[in-house]
């Protein structure tokens, strides 16, 4: 212990370690920065879907799939000709009330009783895979059904660009909704969410996600 006392009392040491520390705080800072840039600038390009259905229970979970089948071809409907996620945002403000009649149609015709909430607003969301194409944690725009008492298992999708599918482990991105992807965000943040074979992408997409999960970059609007 005496030697390694004596040891930081070097003055060549001290200033090592004080480098070090400070190259430390520095990347962190820069990487933090760089996470939280991207982070917001990925979030700020989508409108997403968060469905969450009454119950964990089969039939609920059934229906809660059939909601969203409907809503998603509403939505397709209304925002075909949509160039930006503000347009889209506005239509589905606008016609809010009908997004939440086509669901409770949908549950009425099922044989259920359940009442709908509908929010607009910006919600956490988990890492998600949308065929391929991934999405980071964090903050996003989206619209929020909440089918019954809400206390079932959730279901994401990006409802602008259209990226939601019946199936999404075996879908693939409309290249249309890439083409707006990859005009709307620059070539990195495009092949951070596209790109999966190289591997510095895959530390950067990690790098997000850590910062994302511990709270460290986008904050809720």
């Amino acid at each position: 212990m005496k030697k390694i006392l004596n040891l930081f009392k070097n003055p060549k040491v001290k200033m090592i370690i004080i480098l070090s520390f400070l190259l430390f705080i520095y990347t962190s800072i820069c990487a933090l920065s760089y996470a939280s840039n991207i982070s917001n600038n990925i979030s700020n390009t989508v409108f997403r879907l968060h469905v969450i259905a009454n119950s964990d229970s089969k039939e609920d979970q059934d229906l809660k799939y059939k909601v969203r089948d409907d809503l998603i071809k509403y939505m397709n409907t209304i925002c075909k000709d949509c160039k930006s996620k503000e347009e889209a945002i506005e239509l589905v403000t606008l016609y809010k009330d009908t997004f939440k009649q086509i669901a409770l149609k949908r549950i009425t015709d099922e044989g259920f009783n359940y009442n709908v909430n509908i929010e607009i607003g910006n919600f956490d969301f988990p890492t998600k895979n949308y065929g391929d194409i991934s999405l980071p944690a964090g903050f996003y725009d989206a619209l929020k059904v909440e089918i019954g008492d809400a206390k079932g298992q959730n279901w994401w999708c990006v409802m602008f660009p259209p990226l939601c599918f019946v199936d999404i482990s075996s879908g693939i991105v409309p290249e249309e909704s890439k083409k707006y992807l990859k005009n709307n965000m620059s070539e990195e943040e495009f092949a951070l969410v596209s790109d999966n074979s190289d591997s510095s992408i895959k530390f950067k997409f990690k790098l997000l996600e850590f910062f994302n999960q511990n709270g460290l970059t986008t904050a809720k609007k």
